[in-house]
């Protein structure tokens, strides 16, 4: 007994204060780069799974989802211009979209940022200083690197316009439409970003300042209704298809749209759930809120096929899951899973009549109802979340949220956005499309279009029957 009691203080003795200079280098080590330990390896665990999971939704979510819409001669032009904008907007996000919208606010008018984030300018691996002065309340915690923050937001920088294709599908120039997409990025989206999610714009939750204090957890109004109203500036200024309305146009291949908007529901939960900043409560709550919309939304639209058409389809029921999804992506952090729900059902019947009834009546060809989805069920998610907000969603207040819990201003505040966006979209889109025609041209010539973009923008063929 006596000797195991030597062995053990002798092994103290040498161990200890081994240990003990040990833990004294490791903290040197910390304290060198001061912001390392504020890392949380969840988050940012969480944050570039996110990532990755919004950038799918681009390729292969949405290029599946509107390559089956359209008609086989055009499949590849799709693919093309999903793959091409995932090229193109991350390396116009990296030289100064990013800093456009979350840099310092010129001016303080809370319009549009500066360009301290010019070329990834103090964006780094590191927890960037600026925001050592407090806790950005979009992200819940310091967990994450500036760096993961601006890889995350070029998810959203690259499939806004890539939603718009779906509305000029079969009949822009490729070139015209890489031209169109680097302004209508730069002059549309960058500011209406600001405006909404920087700390400093002018209708955002952030801003102490605001006066409009517009909720928009993931995008409902700087993804869905710019890109919505500007898809139907396009399909409107372009015009129809050749033989639109007179003869039929059915997609290729709803094998294809089926995948992409199962990817697409699934790829969502990094753009809703991603948006919280962290592996957090509210995360969580967003994840839960997203899929019961999508659930109700895919439930409602066929219900309306089945009652008005006698028969549900695929192509409605996936048709009601993405619209769904749009419609929960403002309210996401900021509503229940029950009020999903409601939001689901809404979107699935609203959506519907816009595809169908008020497309009809007034004759414009948004040739993927880029519109009657994502522009109507951005503006009714934008418009519901002032109804549903809740503080028990909300971190951080007690005060009245929503109109359900008496707080009528927000529903105000929610339509000042979406109409300030609305107005930005449709007149830059329009000023855009008329440089963009002048300069290029929008259309492909009219045997072009009758032999299909993919032979005659990028000489090839999705399809070769033997």
């Amino acid at each position: 007994m006596k000797s195991m009691c030597w062995a053990a203080l002798a092994v103290f003795l040498l161990v200890g204060p081994c240990g003990a200079i040990l833990s004294a280098e490791e903290t040197t080590a910390v304290t060198s780069e001061p912001q390392v330990n504020q890392i949380n390896s969840g988050d940012v665990a969480w944050m570039l799974t996110s990532s990755a999971l919004v950038l799918m939704m681009t390729a292969p979510g949405l290029a599946m989802f509107y390559g089956g819409l359209v008609r086989k001669k055009n499949i590849l032009s799709i693919m093309m211009q999903c793959i091409t904008l995932m090229g193109l907007m991350s390396v116009i996000w990296a030289v100064y979209g990013y800093s456009l919208c979350f840099g310092d606010s010129v001016g303080g008018l809370g319009l549009i940022g500066d360009f301290k984030y010019a070329m990834l300018n103090g964006v780094s691996p590191y927890w960037d200083a600026a925001l050592e002065k407090g806790v950005h309340p979009a992200y819940g915690t310091t967990g994450i690197p500036r760096s993961i923050h601006m890889i995350f937001q070029m998810m959203f920088f690259i499939i806004t316009p890539a939603l718009i294709c779906g509305a000029f599908a079969e009949r822009m120039k490729f070139s015209s439409m890489v031209l169109f997409s680097v302004l209508w990025g730069t002059f549309v989206y960058c500011p209406v970003a600001h405006w909404v999610w920087s700390d400093f714009g002018w209708c955002s939750e952030f801003n102490p300042k605001a006066v409009y204090k517009a909720y928009d957890f993931a995008g409902g109004t700087v993804v869905h209704i710019t890109s919505g109203v500007s898809a139907l500036v396009c399909a409107v200024l372009l015009g129809k298809r050749l033989g639109f309305g007179h003869e039929p146009m059915p997609p290729h291949n709803l094998t294809y749209t089926y995948i992409g908007a199962a990817m697409l529901w699934v790829g969502w939960f990094g753009f809703n759930a991603g948006s919280a900043g962290a592996a957090d409560l509210r995360a969580a709550n967003a994840f839960v809120t997203t899929h019961m919309s999508a659930a109700a939304g895919t439930i409602a639209w066929a219900v309306m096929e089945w009652l008005m058409r006698g028969k549900p389809s695929i192509l409605g029921a996936c048709s009601g899951a993405v619209a769904g999804l749009v419609c929960v992506t403002p309210a996401s952090g900021s509503a229940t899973p029950l009020s999903g729900v409601i939001l689901g059902l809404c979107a699935g019947v609203v959506c519907f009549y816009a595809c169908t009834t008020l497309k009809n009546n007034f004759k414009y060809d948004d040739s993927l109802d880029a519109f009657g989805v994502h522009g109507i069920g951005g503006m009714l998610g934008a418009l519901l979340t002032g109804v549903f907000a809740t503080r028990a969603v909300i971190p951080g207040t007690k005060d009245p949220c929503g109109l359900l819990e008496g707080n009528a201003n927000q529903v105000i505040s929610q339509a000042v956005g979406a109409g300030a966006a609305i107005l930005l979209a449709v007149v830059g889109t329009v000023i855009i499309l008329k440089i963009v025609d002048a300069l290029l041209g929008l259309r492909v010539n009219q045997a072009g279009e009758l032999q299909g973009l993919d032979i005659n923008q990028h000489g090839e063929e999705g399809y070769i029957f033997l």
